[in-house]
């Protein structure tokens, strides 16, 4: 599946800002270990956009993770906002960095030598909202705040 149209994200804090136009953008999963302790999760979710057609707004920190790659980051929140060869070709931004990452659909698995597959397919979990969790809604309320979406 691919997308077109120009979306905007950023890091956490909102010091960091991009805009992208995703127009042919591919969106996947990522399991290599290097992705996992990247982002502190069981895959990194990507959206690979044109180098060309991403702008930073403010520019983001970078970390080289390895001989071949760079990740932007947010010193700042944490956040991690991607992955780029650092050959210059190729640049994906972490889908959960969009303001609006709804329309994402993957559409394969890499690095599926690091795959787990009992994190794969999680329809029968039960769900819980955060606004029903009332260990986190109480925190919340006590900050004198809603529970964010």
């Amino acid at each position: 599946m691919s997308y077109s149209g120009v979306k905007e994200g950023g890091c956490q804090c909102g010091r960091v800002r991009y805009r992208v136009d995703v127009e042919g953008a591919e969106a996947y999963l990522c399991h290599c270990r290097m992705c996992q302790k990247a982002t502190g999760g069981f895959a990194a979710a990507f959206v690979q956009v044109e180098d060309n057609h991403l702008t930073w707004e403010s520019q983001p920190d970078w970390y080289d993770s390895s001989p071949i790659a760079q990740r932007p980051f947010c010193k700042h929140c944490g956040t991690p906002l991607g992955f780029r060869f650092k050959d210059g070709k190729g640049q994906d931004l972490t889908v959960g960095s969009f303001d609006d990452p709804s329309d994402f659909v993957p559409i394969a698995h890499a690095g599926a030598e690091g795959l787990h597959e009992a994190w794969i397919d999680l329809r029968a979990l039960p769900r819980q909202r955060s606004e029903d969790t009332k260990s986190v809604a109480d925190r919340w309320h006590q900050a004198g705040l809603e529970v964010p979406e």
